[in-house]
């Protein structure tokens, strides 16, 4: 998909645990040429670096002491983002079951989170960006160009994550309960509760392939790249 000469877009993905958000906006940001922001990734980077500390999930001033003396950075790279905490590469732990779940619990503070979104403002922008995680289109870039909300159903999501994590040696049962838990606290926390952008849209993909999903938000950008451009826009 090719892209006229416009101000590069903020795309916002947002939804649950399982929905498909990380594989969508990867792709993507590839096909766009955009750089692909994974929130959940640096909230999985500053939850290990408390579980290395020895530091409660549930304190949230210390955490967000925590936060503002570290260094997360997402960088790109044809293999998918790497992840770097302070200059070390945390790749692939960040993506491991413990430090998952830590991360749904320290993501809940509104003073981690506060910290979370002024670091995420930084690096979208210029624009260029796809970001996807549960607040994108509500909290951290609510004047996005293209947002939208990627559900499916519960059992679906259930399934999925499993697949993706049965490498990792985590029951299946252990699995569904820790996504079902992780769907309750983002709904139900304070600060940033999970839920639709009132100008997102909606797309189920409890029965859609990554294809399709991919081609209906292709779809959306292409709409909005061509407002942009539209001889209307240019009239001085």
């Amino acid at each position: 998909m090719s892209e006229p000469s416009a101000r590069k877009l903020i795309i916002a993905i947002d939804g649950p645990a399982g929905a498909g958000k990380s594989t969508i906006a990867s792709r993507l940001a590839r096909k766009l040429g955009y750089a692909n922001l994974e929130s959940g990734a640096m909230y999985r980077a500053l939850a290990l670096k408390a579980i290395e500390n020895d530091i409660s999930f549930d304190d949230e001033p210390t955490l967000s002491d925590l936060a503002h003396k570290s260094r997360i950075k997402i960088e790109p790279t044809l293999g998918g983002n790497r992840v770097l905490l302070d200059g070390r590469d945390v790749t692939l732990r960040v993506r491991e079951a413990d430090v998952s779940q830590a991360a749904s619990r320290v993501s809940i503070h509104p003073q981690v989170r506060e910290w979370m979104v002024a670091r995420q403002r930084e690096l979208g922008t210029n624009g260029g960006v796809v970001m996807e995680g549960r607040d994108i289109g509500t909290k951290v870039f609510p004047d996005a160009e293209v947002k939208v909300f990627l559900d499916a159903d519960p059992v679906i999501r259930e399934q999925r994550r499993i697949q993706q994590q049965h490498s990792h040696g985590a029951s299946s049962e252990a699995m569904a309960a820790e996504l079902r838990e992780r769907d309750r606290r983002d709904r139900t926390r304070a600060n940033s509760p999970l839920a639709p952008a009132h100008d997102a849209t909606i797309i189920d993909s409890t029965s859609l392939s990554e294809d399709e999903v991919l081609l209906t938000i292709e779809a959306l950008v292409d709409k909005k790249l061509r407002a942009n451009t539209s001889p209307e826009r240019n009239v001085s």
